[in-house]
């Protein structure tokens, strides 16, 4: 038997891919939810406890026992989520920090391995973006950034206090199958929310800006290897990492290469250009060396190849919805 193995949110999108892959080689996962998303689900294989992290003393409770954890509970969404609801990010977000991260302290966790998110680098100068340069980047203006930020500072904060070691884990774009798009727009990450609209037959297809927009679009299995392979390391111990694909798309692009797979080579695809939301990142492009070269972490998913496996899935879900 592996390790004694915590993971917060493990019902949600990138939390099932990491569940499975702990699972697969023999870790014992316990998962603790509060299915609080319709798509949520118990991952198989793992012991599944329902709980309210922001429940101080309910987390405690059910803290009690392991060794790790990897913590990804949060209210996340896509750039419309956050604009929608900053309150509620802010504020459930940091009753979760604060229950989680106390109960990993005073159980005397060997660590806690937090999933932050791109969005620390929403304001970002330096491309591609390395994490010795976020103390030099501008706070993230958007309630979401601002909060995944502040779980950064509470790995900090608990280790100086504490003595609790932590890592840090930064995916950048995660896609796949198991996330539904949303009903409106935004409240789903872009792949999924693209695909709806075409498969809804919107056209011509609305994009939020320019669509100059760059992202790095990272499958979720290597987000899970990355974060497996920081779980793994003692070189990860206090350090941080951003785990991605180096490959940097444009919207646009990414708007073809999804109406190519659903309409057909060779159909065309009009654009309306529609206003954006307001803390729409232009450019986000990671450093993915130190990664490569501390954890021997690469992500080997091309976007090409598993675009279409993301589409049937949503294709799924909207013939499902009507």
């Amino acid at each position: 038997m592996g390790q004694k193995i915590l993971v917060t949110g493990g019902c949600g999108f990138i939390g099932r891919e990491v569940v499975a892959q702990l699972v697969a080689r023999g870790d014992d996962v316990t998962v603790v939810d509060d299915l609080s998303k319709p798509e949520s689900a118990a991952p198989p294989g793992a012991k599944f406890v329902r709980q309210d992290l922001t429940d101080e003393k309910g987390t405690h409770a059910v803290f009690a026992g392991f060794d790790r954890c990897v913590h990804l509970a949060a209210k996340i969404g896509g750039i419309g989520y956050f604009h929608r609801h900053p309150a509620t990010i802010l504020a459930e977000n940091d009753k979760i920090y604060s229950s989680v991260f106390y109960a990993c302290a005073r159980h005397r966790y060997q660590r806690i391995v937090y999933i932050s998110s791109s969005m620390v680098f929403e304001k970002a100068r330096k491309f591609p973006s390395e994490e010795k340069d976020l103390p030099e980047t501008p706070v993230p203006l958007s309630a979401y950034g601002f909060s995944k930020l502040s779980g950064e500072w509470y790995c900090q904060a608990f280790k100086d206090e504490f003595g609790l070691p932590y890592s840090i884990v930064r995916p950048f774009n995660a896609y796949g199958v198991n996330e539904a798009p949303g009903e409106e727009v935004g409240e789903a990450h872009v792949i999924p929310d693209l695909a709806k609209k075409i498969l809804d037959g919107q056209d011509p297809l609305e994009i939020l800006g320019d669509g100059e927009q760059t992202r790095c679009f990272t499958h979720v299995s290597d987000i899970a290897r990355g974060v497996l392979a920081v779980l793994d390391s003692e070189k990860a111990v206090n350090e941080d990492f951003n785990i991605s694909s180096p490959e940097e798309r444009r919207v646009l692009e990414l708007a073809a290469m999804i109406h190519e797979i659903i309409k057909g080579k060779g159909t065309p695809l009009r654009i309306k250009h529609v206003p954006s939301f307001k803390h729409d990142v232009k450019r986000r492009v990671p450093s993915v060396e130190k990664a490569k070269r501390v954890l021997g972490f690469e992500a080997r998913v091309k976007l090409v190849d598993k675009l279409p496996q993301v589409i049937d899935y949503v294709r799924g879900r909207v013939r499902g919805s009507k």
